[in-house]
């Protein structure tokens, strides 16, 4: 799914991932890497070191709220940065960021149906965020709701 994602995306997209523990997010941006001519191997979850850059054509910032309950104002004002600069930022366990969000984003959600098959839920926030799930919305036209 990421790789079929990353044509789409351009400098200051951001997407927000939620889901569970395995349900999918690192494996994501593994492809969206892939897509983007990044090497997929490298990616790991960066729980501990809380930001990966990824540098490439365009480069990717992978951050992950996980160990985070409480965003500090230092911390938000980097990923505020990060949103300005021509980087895609890809962003788990977003549900962290409560009301700091960007202007625009997609934001993406990972749930387990059962134990082989993942449910996806993809909406776009603001004209590139709505876009992005528009796109999406076309490469997937049975699998996602019409975003219109």
């Amino acid at each position: 799914m990421g790789e079929k994602i990353a044509p789409l995306l351009q400098p200051q997209d951001v997407l927000l991932l939620h889901g569970d523990l395995g349900a999918g997010k690192t494996e994501l941006v593994r492809g969206l890497c892939l897509g983007l001519g990044l090497p997929p191997d490298q990616v790991s979850s960066p729980t501990f070191a809380l930001v990966h850059e990824y540098p490439g054509r365009i480069p990717l910032i992978h951050v992950d709220l996980y160990r985070l309950p409480v965003l500090e104002v230092e911390f938000l004002l980097e990923l505020e940065d990060y949103w300005q600069q021509p980087v895609i930022t890809v962003i788990e366990w977003a549900e962290r960021l409560d009301a700091d969000l960007p202007e625009e984003y997609l934001d993406i959600t990972l749930v387990w149906v059962d134990d082989q098959i993942r449910s996806i839920e993809i909406f776009g926030v603001g004209p590139r965020g709505k876009k992005l799930a528009a796109a999406c919305q076309a490469l997937w036209p049975d699998a996602l709701p019409d975003q219109s």
